[in-house]
């Protein structure tokens, strides 16, 4: 693993994370090691509201590395989820969940998707999902790219901060 996530409760513990939980509000650190030795990165909410959260991801003496934005899809600014990555120094690179093909077949077979969550249940309990595969762009280039299969994402420019990659990837 490139790091290894651990959840940081608010005051309130276990039910008040749940709470802002569904507004999409997250906070936790990415460590280098299982044993937290050295901490890698710090994600934690600066805004979550009306389907938008904002993420500031914080470097291990509280510096700001990144920012990422999520705008959940139907929210305003589209039918699809969108993740704005933001570093300084480089252009934003902004990602759409899901192609839209994949997404119109996804709903065209909407209609049986009861009896497949019982097949799957009954077969391997590999439950069939939404197409999750992103592609940011940047000036024309792909800086980032996260396919589904496997689920991986790959950093395309040595540029980027990989502690933001990390911390994306995480989310």
């Amino acid at each position: 693993p490139a790091a290894y996530v651990e959840r940081e409760l608010p005051p309130g513990g276990i039910p008040a994370y749940l709470g802002a939980r569904g507004s999409g509000a997250r906070s936790f650190v990415l460590w280098g090691d299982e044993n937290r030795g050295s901490r890698v990165a710090t994600v934690v909410t600066e805004s979550a509201r009306n389907g938008v959260a904002t993420y500031q991801v914080l470097g291990p003496y509280g510096e700001v590395i990144g920012t990422i934005v999520r705008e959940k899809a139907l929210s305003g600014r589209g039918l699809r989820t969108r993740w704005t990555v933001r570093q300084p120094g480089l252009p934003d690179a902004v990602g759409y969940k899901g192609r839209i093909f994949w997404w119109l077949v996804c709903w065209l077979l909407f209609p049986v998707a009861p009896f497949a969550l019982v097949i799957a249940a009954f077969e391997n309990g590999d439950f069939p999902r939404g197409p999750r595969a992103i592609i940011w762009r940047a000036n024309g280039q792909v800086p980032l790219e996260f396919k589904a299969f496997g689920d991986k994402l790959r950093l395309c420019t040595p540029e980027l901060d990989r502690r933001v990659g990390f911390a994306l990837f995480s989310l």
